[in-house]
């Protein structure tokens, strides 16, 4: 998986990595260059004192050593830019298919992982491109054309680099062979620590009321503790890799010393020659020794790869249709807006029995149906069947005429204003909010969707109005004007249907009955069907479903609901003080 993620997103980089091989074979042929020029001025000059020699070949070298300093440079200028830049094409593309995943694939991988993938995991890949793109040229070039010149040096002494280099490679291959498996951990338990994380600052209110900060300080401290085991085993295993490298660096050297000397005792090899060929020897060690780096840093991105690969791979479950078609619409007397479920059941993967099972009913436009339930009945997995984000499992969910599994999925949620039982504002503005729905909507329309929706009157109390601050989630207002701003985000959208999630369950009985009867005004001609636990919400509905068990158990308006249904009965009864039912 890492080499298909190479080939695919470095193909963009492909101009970039062929300036970085030029200048890494110039810095590499000048590396190789020197130590012969030195031998030169040690035999030559020094030995000759011929000091015109000595400042003639040292000028040489110092030039080669300029150029070789401007090439590792604009090498790894280049080889920055191009592991950027393929990091940048592929956090692009895991946003792209997580932002097509349905709610059945978000759920599998988690929030929490889909973000460690989408950062952490991208920069190992993108760590190793970078150093792939510094050494990849240098390292083979440096070993072989080392083993080349060291030979021509002197080829008695070349058994020296034929034990050096297999010591080196066994010693390194053996550390690195165990921190495979470490690595693939590692990303594991940053998941856990993110998820920890995420849940704490998600839920600071609910840990605070409860006086759980102890409890949740401890779970932080056990999910960063398994990381910091992980990571400090990992690290003395990488820590162990350098003393290893030195010692046969080391070790290495004395021997061409110690052996070099008897040469140059018997008069069979120069000072000068054993330096050269002592550089050489180091230079293929040190080659060895980057191409460790390398081998160190491949496990870990290798497991990265794989976990990318695997977001990157899964498709959809809720996929777009091969040949999408247009909403009847008119043509065939059925409104765009108009919802109709035709025996639908869902199942989750793996679960012992259905949370739908032959659901069938229509919402015509023009007209309020109500889903009404206990909780566990069903009724949020029903909401997330009308805009596509789960697909039936049996029966079909239609809208205009259409079965939505033949609609293209941006024309289908095109149509749709969707408020969820969890309002959810993005940083920016309240401008910015209402305007998700619909980029070019006037200010004038803004401020009528804010009045329908009852949240004019706080908006402008605001400092800045429409142009007041919004924090992440909307935090920083209360959840009643939280959940109005989201209701006035989807009336800005004019859409043909408007499915409000148990939205009013935050808004005071007197807010929620002024807002009801905007939207009848409001939302004329359009669908409506509103999810809701409390009664109050949709006495006035034209329909009104009562869903138990994943089935409906009753349908009709409020009191013929009340006639007919024992649900509905215990329902209203449970809420409503007896004269209100009457």
């Amino acid at each position: 998986m890492l080499w298909k993620l190479l080939v695919r997103y470095l193909q963009p980089q492909r101009r970039l990595l062929v300036a970085v091989v030029v200048f890494q074979l110039a810095q590499s042929m000048a590396s190789l260059y020197l130590p012969t020029l030195n031998a030169d001025i040690i035999d030559l000059g020094v030995a000759t004192g011929d000091t015109g020699y000595i400042l003639r070949v040292g000028s040489l070298m110092l030039f080669i050593t300029l150029l070789q300093i401007a090439c590792a440079v604009t090498a790894v200028y280049f080889g920055a830019k191009a592991a950027m830049g393929m990091g940048r094409d592929l956090r692009g593309a895991i946003f792209t298919r997580v932002g097509g995943f349905s709610e059945q694939e978000v759920t599998r991988f988690g929030p929490a992982s889909l973000i460690t993938r989408s950062t952490n995991d991208v920069q190992q890949v993108q760590q190793l491109v970078l150093m792939s793109a510094t050494l990849m040229v240098a390292a083979p070039m440096l070993s072989i054309g080392g083993v080349v010149m060291a030979v021509r040096q002197d080829a008695q002494l070349s058994w020296l680099i034929a034990v050096s280099v297999p010591a080196l490679l066994i010693g390194v291959g053996l550390i690195v062979s165990r921190m495979v498996p470490l690595f693939r951990l590692m990303q594991l338990r940053i998941d856990a620590v993110n998820r920890v994380l995420r849940e704490q600052l998600a839920g600071i209110r609910v840990v605070r009321a409860f006086v759980r900060e102890d409890l949740e300080t401890e779970r932080f401290a056990g999910a960063n503790a398994d990381v910091t085991d992980t990571a400090l085993r990992a690290g003395r295993l990488m820590a162990l890799a350098f003393p290893v490298v030195m010692l046969v660096l080391n070790v290495s050297s004395v021997a061409v010393i110690w052996f070099g000397s008897f040469r140059i005792e018997d008069g069979s090899m120069q000072v000068g020659t054993l330096v050269a060929f002592l550089s050489y020897l180091l230079q293929i060690l040190m080659s060895v020794m980057m191409a460790t780096f390398m081998a160190v840093m491949i496990p870990r991105a290798a497991v990265s790869a794989d976990r990318i690969g695997e977001v990157l791979g899964t498709e959809s479950s809720v996929r777009p249709p091969v040949n999408p078609v247009v909403f009847a619409g008119s043509d065939s007397g059925t409104a765009r807006g108009e919802l109709e479920m035709r025996d639908v059941g869902f199942a989750y993967p793996g679960a012992e029995r259905p949370v739908l099972s032959g659901v069938s009913f229509t919402a015509a436009a023009g007209r309020t149906t109500a889903v009404i339930g206990s909780t566990g009945s069903g009724k949020t997995t029903l909401v997330n069947l009308m805009p596509r984000l789960f697909d039936a499992t049996s029966g079909s969910v239609r809208m205009g005429g259409v079965d939505v599994r033949e609609l293209h999925p941006d024309l289908l949620w095109g149509h749709i204003g969707l408020v969820p039982q969890r309002p959810y504002l993005f940083s920016g503005t309240v401008r910015s909010n209402l305007l998700y729905g619909k980029p070019d909507a006037t200010e004038e329309e803004l401020w009528h969707a804010l009045a329908t929706a009852q949240a004019a009157d706080f908006v402008r109390e605001m400092e800045g109005g429409l142009d007041a601050p919004v924090s992440q989630g909307g935090t920083n207002v209360s959840g009643g004007q939280r959940q109005r701003l989201a209701i006035a985000r989807a009336l800005v959208k004019r859409p043909e249907l408007y499915i409000f999630d148990d939205s009013f369950s935050s808004l005071d009985t007197a807010t929620d009955a002024r807002l009801r009867q905007a939207l009848r005004r409001d939302t004329a001609g359009a669908t409506l069907v509103i999810i809701a636990q409390r009664v109050s919400s949709i006495v006035d509905a034209d329909q009104i479903l009562v869903l138990d068990g994943g089935r409906i158990v009753g349908r009709g308006t409020h009191r013929e609901l009340l006639e007919t249904s024992e649900t509905y009965r215990e329902i209203v009864s449970s809420q409503l003080a007896a004269e209100e039912a009457a």
